[in-house]
């Protein structure tokens, strides 16, 4: 019998699950009515209130807003880091508000890539074995994880950088070995929370081309939060988090 090896299963995968999603027509996050309160020493701090958001499959949404709108919390729930106060939230067409602490751990294992700012590798391992951990965080056998790695690796340019620690690499590329870690479980979703907001012009640019070519080879959803409107430009939608609600990035807003 023909063994098929773990990156094409993963690929397959991916694409069943894309292909399902289109069929059924239904969005990938359906957000409604989404409100989240923090309890504050000064009272309650509402950052959303009735806040909706709707992202079809395929679609690269940017998110942009001054800092401390709620940009990054958003994320957070979106992803099952964080719990709304009120609201429903679908994303994977799971209501991810009702998953507990264990199901919602293999939810962000399985179905969601995260990007953040920093780039949090772990600096005691090489960049091949940081882009294995979610694969063997899911149980994989170490030699195909480590194989589903090195095949990512060349995915984003760095093939020949798999040997070396976070410390040896430049910051464009400790990025790209955390997108890579991000994707290697073949997500349907991908977060990216600033993912070139250290990083200096070109080398953001030639990171976010990446993450858009990654994008569509790969059949992902993505939203990006960002401070670079040009970036924002570039995606399918770019929306503005302002006063807790998401509207089009160059409408007018009261005071």
């Amino acid at each position: 019998m023909t063994r098929t090896s773990p990156a094409a299963a993963s690929t397959a995968s991916r694409a069943a699950r894309e292909n399902q999603s289109r069929v059924a027509g239904s969005p990938i996050i359906q957000v409604s009515s989404l409100r989240k309160t923090y309890k504050t020493g000064r009272g309650p701090l509402t950052l959303f209130d009735n806040l909706n958001l709707t992202v079809e499959p395929g679609e690269m949404v940017a998110i942009v807003g001054q800092s401390g709108a709620g940009k990054s919390t958003l994320l957070h729930i979106l992803g099952a880091l964080d719990a709304p106060s009120a609201g429903t939230v679908y994303c994977a067409s799971t209501n991810v508000a009702s998953l507990s602490p264990r199901e919602a751990a293999a939810f962000r294992n399985q179905r969601i890539g995260y990007v953040w700012q920093f780039h949090y590798l772990l600096p005691e391992f090489t960049a091949q074995e940081n882009v294995a951990m979610p694969l063997l965080a899911r149980g994989a056998r170490k030699a195909e994880a480590l194989a589903m790695a090195a095949n990512w690796l060349r995915e984003v340019d760095l093939e020949d950088r798999g040997s070396h620690r976070p410390g040896e690499l430049s910051g464009g590329e400790q990025q790209r070995v955390a997108l890579a870690r991000a994707l290697v479980n073949s997500p349907e979703l991908l977060l990216a929370d600033e993912p070139t907001g250290d990083l200096d012009g070109l080398t953001a640019d030639r990171v976010f081309e990446l993450i858009d070519r990654l994008h569509k080879s790969h059949g992902l959803t993505s939203i990006l939060v960002t401070h670079n409107l040009e970036l924002a430009a570039r995606c399918t939608r770019a929306l503005r988090l302002e006063n807790g609600q998401l509207v089009p990035l160059n409408a007018k807003t009261g005071a």
